[in-house]
């Protein structure tokens, strides 16, 4: 069908009158592409939208011209943005599942974070919108307030609300209505006022006639006293001697303490009841589903249905030993006797329930009666008869029910152990003998055998017992491993079997281990038994480790250390002498014998071990200074002098002419000393001591030139000794010449870079000249160049202002790796805050992380001496005389001054303290 415009185009054409552009005016059909058919494309310009074209009528109107149905687009009137159900035809995967999860639970997390800014906006909001549109109550809230003054009087005449409309109003019937006051409250009423006196029988029988007293607030008030006296009545019969159930001390308490369930718990109790009773119904012979059912009651606090499901459990599965022993629990005492007499019946082989029938018998004799009865219905059972052997006070009943234990339970090795722990030795051996042969692969049985024996006296013949028993348990394939026996061994130590124990060792320690892997396996579980605190096992194993090693010098040294440790003054001594006879070459083993001899006070045998030990070391330079200072320890100077001169021509080291020279200085005689450091300068030129010595001596007889000239050629001759460095720029220092002592330090520095001991002096040199901005300078050119040096930090800290001090330690602590000097000076800082304690604890720190620096020892005894006890002073002293510091300035020119030769540690460790600022 063709349109109207295509009507009037064929009209004017048939006419005669033909106008070609007649088109242009005419109004395009709907759908109209221009050169569609050329196959060109269509498209609209701002122009075709505009006002000034008319857009023609639309789709939907050509369609219903053309008579055509119109169909209405689903998705017409959807918006664009709206993507529900995009994915409504695919299938919902886990994947989706998790997707949607993940995406829930960052939409939840952004919402928190806006939360309070999104509350904070609503609320302001709200506070403007109030202020702008207030409510009815708040506009009269000042007037509502106002009423408070208002009297009873006044509120009574206040006229009632006239009708202003002029209309005739029906009253409402149901405001007319009156009610009677109950009895109860009328009578309440007259109880609390008869409680208080108020109110006599007559006035009382008035007033229930005429039920006029009606103030509830009295009736609680009553209420709340007939309670009191109640509670007072209990606790007065309580102290006449009558029972009572009630504690009015903790009533309110227990009231208190009651669990409240909620209505969602409830809920639930409801539904596992119904879900369980389901379970019960469909399955009665399940014995769970009755136990969970009687337990969930017991939840709900409803003892009663518990234990009457419990009941009924017990009917429909008497054979479920669980349902019976739920029963007994749920149960008071006497009814959980009878219910287990019910389950004996049902199950006579049960062990656990005759074990619950013994256990709720409270008389001895009863329980012993149970468990007798029990072991006859159950001969096999080994509880029952450990069970019924407890109970037995008297060893002879105790043998026979165990004699009669072993034969219905052959098998079991604690039966066998005890009935021979209670037996007299000879009758244990046997039982012991029969329990061998019964269980022939019981290590348990070999290691009893053992310990009898042990206990009997016979000792030589316990490590026989155990070797014969491995050897036995091993044709059983009975391979325990050697950790397994370490154990067992430490167990019988622990029980105070120590021969029993070593045998052990010794017959077990070579199990599983490679053979070149024995020394440090041996040696690691040597430690692991003394860190344990199994000393005897510990010994053993390292008696093992020198018979199979008895030439190895490593073995014979940890053994004498642990025996110095833990054992006794004798016994170091014997295994130090057979150490030297295994490996005479050994010198620290002949200086630790002489020490130790030395220390005791046996001098003459510390020069008798000496003697030996020349004979097998005739070059050994320690054992010659050891002899020297043995000498001269015990005030023998002149012989200690000869025997550093026999030294020099036997050995003839550089350390040996340094102590001549030393001995000879000590003895006062200076010119013999300079003539040895000459002639071991000469022999040992590169020797820097020698130097160190020959200038001390030159400065000390105020020949400075001479002292000048001998450390120019020690550092020129060891230009890498800090020591003759240091020297050297404090001699220049001392006579006045700072300037060369500065140009020394540098050159120093120069040649050892990086050397933290030589900034220090440079910082000192600085200071004691006056020149602080000079001292910090070089102080922060040497932190620089030794950013890990504790002195230098330490130096630094103290130059800053008190309140900055503890943050610039905590830097050094990070910087320094916990150097111990700045321990020691965060020790200081709290001891400077009165902080006590832990000032004290720093200071162990500083002595635990470095114990061979003396001015720690030396700060924290000054520490003590100022607060602490005598006790913690004796504490601080032993532990820095088995340290035995060496190092530290201040330690060092005290304990190398020549008037202190000789002191103990105890008398520096004093001199520092006192020394130290």
């Amino acid at each position: 069908m063709q349109s109207n415009s295509f009507q009037v185009i064929n009209s004017t054409s048939r006419g005669g009158n033909v106008n070609k552009l007649a088109f242009l005016t005419m109004t395009a059909p709907p759908s109209y592409v221009g050169g569609l058919g050329r196959g060109a494309s269509g498209f609209t310009t701002r122009s075709d939208i505009g006002p000034a074209r008319d857009q023609g009528p639309s789709e939907d109107a050509a369609a219903s011209g053309r008579g055509e149905e119109i169909t209405a687009d689903p998705d017409q009137f959807k918006d664009p943005d709206e993507e529900t159900n995009i994915f409504a035809g695919t299938v919902y995967e886990q994947d989706d599942e998790e997707a949607d999860r993940i995406w829930e639970s960052v939409d939840e997390r952004i919402d928190q974070r806006r939360k309070a800014r999104r509350e904070a906006a609503e609320e302001e909001q709200l506070k403007a919108h109030r202020l702008a549109q207030p409510k009815i109550q708040t506009q009269f809230a000042d007037l509502k307030r106002g009423l408070t003054a208002v009297t009873d009087s006044e509120w009574e005449n206040l006229p009632e609300v006239a009708n202003m409309t002029g209309k005739k109003q029906k009253r409402n019937p149901r405001f007319d209505r009156e009610y009677a006051v109950p009895d109860s409250v009328t009578l309440t009423n007259m109880a609390s006022n008869a409680t208080e006196g108020q109110l006599s029988e007559e006035q009382m029988a008035g007033a229930s006639e005429s039920g006029a007293m009606t103030n509830l607030v009295e009736i609680g008030n009553a209420r709340d006293k007939v309670l009191s006296l109640k509670l007072d009545q209990m606790s007065a019969d309580t102290s006449n001697g009558s029972s009572t159930t009630v504690d009015p001390k903790g009533y309110l308490t227990d009231l208190n303490s009651m669990v409240v369930q909620s209505d969602a718990q409830i809920g639930d109790i409801k539904r596992a009841r119904a879900l369980l009773d389901s379970v019960i119904k469909t399955n009665p012979k399940h014995a769970p589903g009755w136990i969970a059912a009687a337990a969930l009651e017991v939840h709900a606090k409803k003892m009663v249905a518990a234990r009457k499901i419990i009941a009924k459990g017990c009917e429909m599965c008497p054979k479920s030993e669980d349902v019976w022993l739920q029963a007994a629990e749920l149960n008071i005492p006497e009814n959980a006797k009878r219910i287990l007499a019910n389950a004996v019946r049902e199950l006579p082989q049960s062990v656990k329930i005759w074990l619950k029938a013994a256990v709720l018998e409270t008389d001895v004799n009863r329980r012993k009666n149970v468990l007798r009865k029990a072991v006859e219905t159950i001969p096999n059972s080994v509880t029952l008869w450990k069970e019924t052997v407890n109970l037995e006070t008297d060893p002879a009943d105790a043998r026979i029910l165990l004699a009669r234990a072993v034969e219905f339970v052959p098998t079991s090795v604690d039966l066998w152990l005890t009935l021979a722990r209670l037996e007299t030795p000879q009758a244990a051996q046997k039982v012991l003998n029969k329990a061998r042969k019964t269980i022939p692969t019981s290590h348990e049985i070999w290691i009893a055998a053992a310990r009898l024996t042990e206990q009997t006296g016979d000792v030589s013949k316990v490590e026989g017992i155990m070797a014969s028993g491995v050897a036995k348990l091993a044709d059983q394939q009975v391979m325990m491993d050697r950790e397994a026996w370490l154990r067992e061994a430490e167990r019988c130590e622990s029980e105070g079997s120590p021969i029993t124990a070593r045998a052990i060792v010794k017959a077990t320690l070579h199990i599983d281990v490679e053979e070149d892997q024995r020394m440090k396996i041996w040696m690691d579980d040597a430690d692991s038994s003394a860190a344990r605190g199994h000393i005897e096992t510990s010994r053993a194993v390292r008696a093992y480790l020198i018979n199979v090693f008895p030439d190895r010098r490593q073995v014979w040294w940890t053994a004498a250390q642990f025996e110095k440790a833990h054992g006794t003054y004798d016994d170091l001594q014997a295994l130090l002498a057979k150490s030297v006879q295994h490996c005479p070459r050994a010198e620290v083993l002949w200086l630790m014998a002489a020490k130790e001899k030395w220390l005791h006070g046996d001098v003459p045998g510390a020069r008798n071990i000496l003697a030996n030990a020349f004979q097998a070391n005739p070059e050994s330079e320690q054992i010659w200074l050891a002899a020297a200072k043995l000498e001269a320890e015990n005030g023998a100077l002149n012989r200690a002098k000869e025997l550093l001169a026999n030294a020099r021509q036997e050995a003839g080291t550089d350390k040996i002419w340094m102590k001549s020279a030393v001995l000879e200085r000590q003895q006062g005689a200076l010119d013999e000393a300079l003539s040895t450091l000459g002639q071991g300068i000469e022999k040992f030129p590169t020797f820097d001591k020698l130097y160190m010595i020959k200038g001390q001596i030159y400065t000390a007889t105020q020949q400075l030139p001479l002292a000048r000239e001998t450390y120019s050629k020690g550092v020129k001759a060891c230009p890498n000794s800090i020591p003759l460095w240091l020297l050297s720029s404090r001699l220049e220092e001392h006579a006045g010449v700072v300037i060369k002592a500065r140009s020394l330090l540098e050159k120093a520095r120069l040649l050892n870079p990086k050397n933290p001991e030589l900034w220090e002096e440079s910082v000192r040199v600085e200071e004691r000249a006056g020149s602080i901005a000079q001292s910090k300078v070089v102080l922060s050119r040497g932190i620089q160049e030794c950013p890990t040096s504790g002195r230098l930090w330490a130096i630094n800290i103290w130059n800053e202002p008190r309140q900055q001090r503890k943050t610039r330690a905590a830097d050094a602590l990070k910087k320094t790796n916990d150097d111990p000097v700045i321990i020691t000076l965060v020790a200081r800082l709290f001891w400077t805050d009165r902080k006590i304690e832990r000032a004290r604890h720093w200071f162990g720190r500083a002595v635990e992380a470095n114990k061979d620096l003396g001015d720690s020892w030396g700060w924290w005894y000054k520490f003590e001496m100022e607060h602490g006890e005598m006790e913690r002073r004796q504490h601080v002293i032993d532990l820095c005389t088995a340290a035995s510091p060496k190092h530290s300035p201040v330690w060092q020119s005290i304990a190398k001054d020549l008037s202190n030769q000789g002191r103990s540690t105890e008398e520096i460790l004093k001199l520092v303290a006192l020394a130290l600022e």
